[in-house]
């Protein structure tokens, strides 16, 4: 049975409305826990306090984890600019994008925009104004009312699957009506290239046909925002079959301003094609776009598999029914409005990447050109999301815990390194080779349906082996791809213990997190019987503590020659001497005795919180509030947890998020503190105990299992546990093992307004 409109209206309006007059017995219309879901939190980038960063995410429209997503574009975006800003008061195109984050790129991109009236055909030219109040924002519908002229409105309207969407456009009453397709945008005012966008454009052309008999568009855009940043891909390509429920019969390309009406073909670097219409008042016109990175047969293929008809509102019913399949791997009760909404948006944000960019057993790799049989996954984030976003999804999604995994090991076998931040293919973004983490995480937690073999073939390379060039480069952050990076500064890691930095950039962080990394590639080599590189490993991940100046208590930049240099504060990534030197998350025993024993240790981490150093927004800090766990003072980190899962940093607001969400990263260090407890260190097996901040939740795991979360007189004022039990046993040491969570059971908290003391 279709899904009629008028009962999907109901439905997604029901959530914007109150819960209705109990004196005359109105039903309260139940809410799943997708309704809860708002979009729009965290696309916007102003009104944050000095010194954070906002943005970031996007309302797109999409099943989770879609290769392809859906999305209003309210500006020319590139890497620094997401294609949506919430504070943008104009829409220039419904675009079908890849960008996974503000930090990285755009590539095999197309849009369609509607107008009418003269044909504009470039951004600033055919842009619409639009109104907040006139948009609606769900995972599985978008709709927004643009100004057309006078009072004329276009209603834009988005549904989304995997690979495909559909758009839906209202018309008013109009002579000359037009969709505009943008096929690939290389702007020279916004390009990242600079000297060399001249040799850029002579190697990047994208191509539209307009198909008068099959009433379609096809084309392909070979743009990759980043592309600067990795190696060139010949091959590499965003296909596209755009097909329409109105016969095309006016019709034509435009190259930059020059418009060619009645061309069916079109080259180019900012170009695209369009079709003309006349329309009469309340027109709606259907638009489905298929992607593909494999060829246009099987974007076609892609378009059989997920849209079989022109039923819109049937793609956002299937699509919401995915949505909410997802979701309710966590269920919360007892709780406002706001706050399910806020919970849910995060765990939206944790479900969006990394992306499936594997097309129906089929996938182009960006690794080495080539297409291959298989499934894959691309754009992890894995500087940010290896500390708790693949932690989550071992909960929450396990089965699709292996396809990610075994996707890192195709990379590494089709390119010969698993990849620091794949954009689609190699990028030396970021440093550390946290694949590591991610694999062997999975690995001590049971998980086996990936290449065990192969897997701890590529976590021994990036423990052992240096990359190209790595005595002569200085391996900074964003250079002009020469070669992958891997582990820069791994040459004097092994010979002097850390990384110099008078050889290598960003050598203080670099230090600390090869020393996680070797933390978590020795667990794998434990696991297999390998003694004699378990111990090398775990020996290689004490160098962390070569990199401490107990005259100073910080982590502090040593030269080659071994002393430490005269700029304290150089030598880090994303932050200073406070945002590391609470880093080494596997052996924190280890850094408690370094810096002279759990009180010193806790007064130090103190005055991290107290004097302002720490930024929720920066993820080599988001373990920072469960470290006092560890010397004594588990009431320390229960304050801490409701002070950053409050609104200090997460509101039910477009400025709803401090700082960049990372793909998951930030929403997913949330999700965690809000079920009270955390995974400190990566492949250990164990979380740490926290605070919840709901009186009650169930995580429902894989083969029927359940854990109950129920925190007893949970208020504003007892914020702090007096006793925690698993299953009525007695947590003394506030860790409990991931063994112990996924068997289920119940973790009850007795909440108090009094510190625990001890």
């Amino acid at each position: 049975m279709k899904f009629k409109r008028s009962v999907y209206l109901l439905s997604l309006l029901s959530f914007f409305y109150g819960n209705g007059n109990a004196q005359t017995k109105t039903a309260v219309k139940h809410l799943d826990e997708v309704d809860y879901v708002n979009p729009l939190i965290g696309t916007a980038v102003k009104g944050f306090a000095k010194g954070l960063d906002g943005g970031g995410t996007m309302p797109c429209v999409n099943v989770p984890f879609a290769m392809t997503n859906f999305v209003a574009q309210t500006r020319e975006n590139k890497m620094s600019f997401m294609c949506y800003e919430y504070e943008d008061n104009a829409v220039v195109g419904l675009l079908a994008t890849h960008q996974p984050t503000v930090w990285m790129g755009d590539y095999g991109y197309v849009s369609v925009m509607p107008e009418v009236g003269k044909l504009r055909v470039l951004p600033k030219e055919r842009k619409l104004s639009f109104n907040h109040k006139d948009e609606i924002a769900k995972p599985y519908y978008y709709s927004v009312k643009l100004n057309a002229g006078g009072a004329d409105k276009i209603k834009a309207e988005i549904a989304g699957a995997n690979t495909c969407g559909m758009f839906r456009f209202t018309f008013p009453k109009a002579e000359q009506a037009h969709l505009i397709i943008q096929g690939i945008d290389l702007n020279p005012e916004l390009t990242d290239w600079a000297n060399d966008y001249t040799a850029r454009i002579k190697k990047l052309k994208g191509y539209v046909h307009i198909d008068t008999v099959n009433n379609e568009i096809t084309g392909y855009n070979p743009d990759r925002q980043s592309a600067q940043l990795g190696p060139q891909l010949n091959n590499f390509k965003g296909y596209f079959v755009i097909k329409f429920n109105k016969q095309i019969r006016k019709y034509g390309t435009w190259d930059k301003q020059v418009i060619n009406k009645g061309s069916q073909s079109q080259y180019g670097t900012r170009m695209g094609a369009f079709i003309s219409f006349k329309t009469k008042a309340n027109d709606e016109i259907k638009v489905v776009i298929a992607t593909s990175f494999i060829s246009i047969d099987q974007a076609r293929y892609n378009l059989k598999k997920e849209i079989t008809d022109w039923d819109f509102d049937g793609i956002v019913k299937n699509t919401r029914d995915k949505w909410q399949q997802s979701l309710k791997a966590i269920q919360v009760s007892g709780v406002t409005k706001d706050q399910k909404t806020i919970f849910y948006t995060a765990l939206f944000h944790t479900l969006l990447f990394p992306r499936q960019f594997s097309e129906y057993g089929k996938y182009y790799s960006a690794f080495d050109d080539k297409v291959h049989h298989g499934d894959s996954y691309n754009d992890y984030s894995l500087w940010d999301t290896f500390r708790a976003l693949h932690p989550l999804l071992i909960l929450t999604q396990p089965q699709r815990v292996d396809g990610m995994v075994q996707s890192l090991l195709q990379m590494y076998k089709e390119g010969g390194w698993m990849p620091m931040w794949p954009n689609p293919t190699y990028t030396n973004i970021m440093i550390g080779t946290h694949s590591d983490a991610v694999v062997a995480d999975a690995y001590v937690k049971g998980f086996r349906g990936f290449d065990t073999k192969l897997a701890y073939e590529a976590l021994h390379k990036d423990s052992y082996d240096a990359p190209d060039g790595d005595t002569h480069k200085k391996w900074g952050d964003r250079d002009l791809w020469t070669s992958f990076e891997a582990r820069g500064g791994l040459t004097n890691y092994h010979k002097l213990g850390y990384v110099p930095v008078d050889k290598t950039r960003e050598s203080v962080s670099r230090t600390i997190e090869y020393s996680i990394d070797d933390y978590c590639v020795a667990q794998v080599a434990k696991g297999l019987g390998k003694t004699d590189d378990y111990q090398q490993l775990i020996t290689w991940s004490k160098n962390y503590q070569h990199v401490y100046n107990s005259a100073t208590g910080f982590m502090a930049p040593r030269n080659a020659n071994g002393e430490f240099s005269a700029k304290p504060d150089s030598g880090f990534t994303e932050g200073t001497k406070w945002t590391y030197t609470f880093g080494a998350m596997h052996d924190v025993p280890g850094m408690i005795k370094l810096m002279g024993g759990e009180k010193k240790f806790a007064d130090k981490l103190s005055k991290n919180f107290s004097d302002g150093h720490y930024r929720a927004d920066n993820e080599p800090g988001h373990h920072y509030l469960y470290l006092f766990n560890y010397c004594g003072m588990p009431w320390k980190t229960q304050e801490l947890v409701r002070v950053h899962t409050s609104a200090q940093n997460f509101r039910n607001l477009p400025v709803g998020i401090n700082g960049n969400d990372d793909c998951g990263q930030t929403s997913a260090w949330y999700i965690f503190n809000t079920l009270g407890f955390y995974p400190v260190s990566p492949a250990s097996g164990y979380y740490s105990i926290g605070a919840p901040q709901f009186p009650y939740m169930v995580l429902n795991l894989q083969h029927g299992k359940k854990l109950t979360i129920k925190a007893t007189d949970l208020s504003a004022k007892n914020k702090y546990v007096k006793e925690v039990t698993f299953n009525g046993k007695l947590i003394k040491d506030f860790q409990i093992s991931h063994q112990d969570i996924i068997e289920g059971g119940t973790l009850a908290f007795t909440m108090t307004g009094v510190p625990q003391k001890r």
